[in-house]
């Protein structure tokens, strides 16, 4: 590591309830209202992370709370947040990138991105740049508020917990999502869809952050090329996702599979006619038996589709689709899985025209249908050593003073 530590010198230098959410003693803050807060007030004030609604509420931040731009801890949580509609470069974490990186910058790119045909995360000196920025902007704070896009929407795919995370300064609640993206270090990350409540907001912080050239917008610093080609994927996804919400207004047969509540409305649906939206994830193809596509909801709990005609599976054009969104229109079907031992939910496709997805979403199909998605292998090593979350019953919903 001591060329990791080099590069630092002179880079840096300018579930409900998951069943009892685990204390970690020693990530409380340094501050002294930060250890003020007993084990078992914190415990219960945990408990608000599995409410539905839009505020979550407030909370001292860990020691060493910055893990990077768009990730931070909060006291008496292993696990970190996702921080919504942000989406910094990353860090260098290992001696290997940095050597590739050593070798030449534009080389290094080339070279993590290799034939992959969707964009690629990786280690660079504006992650540490955004890092270091999360750390001034937070350096004052010992409480921060936080707070979702969706009331449904709880958790991301590798069960962290999604926020808007708001720092006092001035009397004020100043959003720290929109101001990383207004100082140029991240882009408006619209891939998991537009923002429900600050979207103007985050449109106008990126035009500021491109018109002033700063950050990832700055051509002189080293960042991603391709930024372009991110935000016509991502906005292609967001418009997608944006139409469905539309369209599932009203209609409580239309379901999100990433809600919190989507498994018990899917079991309300029983033998009745559903429209889902789902990420496609894996693609088991099936030799002498069916063909089964998972769409992502989170790690242990993903929903299967079933193709028992491999004409239908083709036809449906999924596989073009495998790690973008798309529209199943089916009955719910309740199979008993004899290797697990337990009842399982699906939908069997037995028509190509029960698969919808996004004609104006690039074609990133090609690789091998059994093998990992780049993209999810990249964003896995994110992960805190996800544990399958018992779902249950959430409590009553909450409203927040900072909603449009």
């Amino acid at each position: 590591m001591r060329t990791l530590m080099r590069y630092k010198g002179w880079c840096l230098g300018g579930l409900a309830l998951v069943i009892a959410i685990p204390l970690a003693v020693g990530c409380f803050g340094g501050s002294k209202k930060a250890r003020r807060y007993k084990k078992s007030e914190m415990q219960q004030r945990l408990r608000e992370f599995e409410t539905p609604g839009l505020v979550i509420g407030e909370f001292p931040l860990a020691k060493n709370a910055i893990v990077d731009g768009d990730t931070i801890k909060v006291a008496g949580m292993k696990t970190t947040l996702r921080l919504n509609h942000i989406d910094s470069e990353e860090t260098f974490k290992s001696d290997s990138d940095l050597r590739l990186f050593e070798a030449g910058f534009e080389e290094y790119l080339k070279k993590k991105r290799g034939d992959r045909k969707k964009p690629v995360k990786a280690a660079t000196p504006l992650g540490e740049l955004a890092k270091d920025w999360a750390k001034d902007f937070f350096k004052d704070a010992e409480i921060v508020r936080l707070e979702r896009d969706h009331p449904k929407e709880i958790r991301g795919r590798f069960n962290r917990y999604l926020a808007y995370v708001f720092v006092r300064k001035k009397g004020h609640w100043i959003n720290y999502n929109i101001e990383h993206v207004r100082a140029g270090m991240s882009p408006y990350f619209s891939k998991y869809s537009y923002s429900r409540r600050f979207h103007e907001q985050f449109v106008q912080a990126q035009k500021e952050a491109q018109q002033a050239k700063i950050g990832i917008w700055d051509p002189k610093l080293q960042h991603y090329r391709d930024y372009p080609e991110r935000l016509d994927w991502w906005n292609s996804r967001a418009d997608f996702i944006k139409a469905f919400e539309k369209d599932a207004e009203g209609k409580d047969n239309y379901i999100i599979l990433t809600n919190w509540d989507s498994l018990s409305r899917l079991e309300k649906y029983l033998d009745k006619e559903v429209v889902l939206l789902g990420l496609v994830g894996t693609i088991k193809l099936g030799d002498k038996g069916p063909t089964k596509v998972l769409l992502g909801r989170r790690m242990f709990s993903d929903f299967p589709l079933i193709f028992f005609d491999k004409d239908v599976f083709g036809s449906s054009g999924i596989a073009r689709f495998k790690g973008e969104f798309v529209r199943v229109t089916g009955r719910v079907k309740k199979y008993h899985n004899k290797y697990k031992n337990q009842d399982e939910l699906q939908i069997v496709v037995n028509m190509p025209g029960q698969i919808v997805g996004s004609e104006s979403a690039p074609d990133y199909s090609g690789w091998d249908t059994d093998g990992p998605d780049p993209e999810t292998e990249a964003e896995q090593i994110e992960m805190d050593n996800p544990q399958p979350v018992k779902e249950t019953q959430p409590a009553q919903e909450k409203e927040s003073n900072h909603a449009k």
